[in-house]
């Protein structure tokens, strides 16, 4: 129904303001475009992997040793990897984020428990589809996801699904980066968000992705903190929080880890700690922790980890005793051992590297002579 005129509710109806007066009502500020960005060259480095340079009978080979660190990926039913395979990659690191461009034919993937048990990974995935179709099983639930559609994935617990020929956008984001909330996404791990702040989040995605060759890096720290906001707040918005008392095993395994990253470098980090903090039994927790290893191992890697990356500091001035006390060695030896094969370099190899600005990229077993892959990406160490 039309308003009555001079109601002022239909905008249509209002006078226009003359123009004159419109300009010294408003004045006219200079234009901010890519002219006013910051001077000085691109922060971020894209991260590429392609087949398509290689033979049709040697694609999905190559792409399946690219994914093996997250995920066994196959073929469909009656499909010859004769038959070619043409993937590409486009990575972005944003240090605790990393931004994922990828088109791929159509596939099956599967993150088992056995490969948890033997990788670090437990980021959080963040998808947009830009074309084809994928469904992903969960704790025997099946998410379908459409282009457009933004769907959240957590990596620290098994998955599996399949996907036509598709394109899309995926961040993955640190555990650590997200872990004051990690409550609230495990509720809404393998679903698809809806709603405005999910539109909102959609737009401010898009955006990045347009500009990730020219940002610089003054704008990181400021673009990852507000992605981090977007996503809880989304998050949050969009699903229904589990009654109060439904204690999940997903629930005490995030308060278990949010222990474990608050008290990492404490002597007082122990099971019975864990156990007392969490309210769990020693044998729940080392349930819990059975597909990373054990809960003991958890706590190495993650130690080891930080302890690459204080070395990789200058301003780090502590000695590599200190940093290894830290990490909870008491004797150096043991320290550079565990290092080295957690890495493939000692202690002194990067504190050295670190010293004279030099990058070095250190490589961790499963990855040794394999050149890079998207675990390369998503953990490099010292992150």
């Amino acid at each position: 129904m039309t308003s009555e005129s001079g109601s002022g509710d239909d905008p249509t109806d209002a006078p226009s303001w003359p123009e004159a007066k419109e300009r010294r009502r408003w004045p006219r500020e200079p234009a901010t475009g890519k002219g006013s960005r910051p001077s000085g060259p691109p922060a971020l480095v894209p991260l590429r992997f392609s087949t398509g340079e290689l033979p049709s009978a040697a694609q999905f080979a190559a792409w399946r040793a690219h994914m093996a660190p997250l995920l066994d990926v196959r073929l469909p039913d009656g499909v010859s990897p004769d038959q070619g395979f043409p993937a590409e990659q486009t990575g972005w690191r944003l240090n605790d984020l990393l931004i994922v461009q990828q088109r791929t034919p159509a596939h099956s993937y599967a993150r088992s428990r056995a490969m948890l048990r033997s990788s670090p990974i437990d980021h959080w995935s963040l998808g947009i589809l830009q074309s084809g179709r994928a469904w992903t099983e969960v704790d025997r639930r099946v998410t379908e996801t459409a282009p457009g559609d933004l769907f959240l994935r957590s990596l620290g617990y098994p998955y599996r699904g399949r996907t036509t020929e598709a394109a899309g956008v995926f961040l993955f984001m640190s555990y650590e980066l997200l872990a004051d909330d990690a409550g609230i996404l495990e509720v809404a791990n393998n679903s698809v968000l809806s709603g405005s702040l999910a539109d909102l989040l959609l737009n401010y995605i898009n955006g990045i992705e347009a500009s990730l060759g020219v940002l610089r890096a003054e704008e990181l720290p400021r673009i990852v903190q507000t992605m981090r906001d977007m996503v809880v707040s989304c998050v949050a918005a969009s699903v229904t929080p589990s009654p109060a008392g439904a204690e999940t095993n997903k629930g005490m395994m995030e308060r278990a880890h949010r222990y474990i990253h608050l008290h990492l470098n404490s002597a007082e980090l122990t099971p019975d700690a864990i156990c007392r903090a969490v309210g769990i039994s020693r044998t729940r927790l080392y349930q819990l922790f059975e597909q990373s290893g054990g809960v003991l191992n958890y706590i190495r890697k993650r130690r080891l980890q930080h302890a690459y990356a204080a070395l990789s500091d200058p301003t780090d001035s502590r000695s590599i005793a200190e940093i290894a006390e830290a990490a909870g060695f008491d004797v150096a030896a043991n320290f550079t051992r565990a290092f080295s094969h957690e890495f493939g370099l000692s202690p002194r190899e990067i504190r050295k590297a670190a010293a004279t600005h030099r990058p070095i990229l250190a490589v961790t077993p499963t990855r040794r002579n394999r050149g890079a892959t998207i675990g390369d990406w998503l953990d490099p160490p010292g992150r």
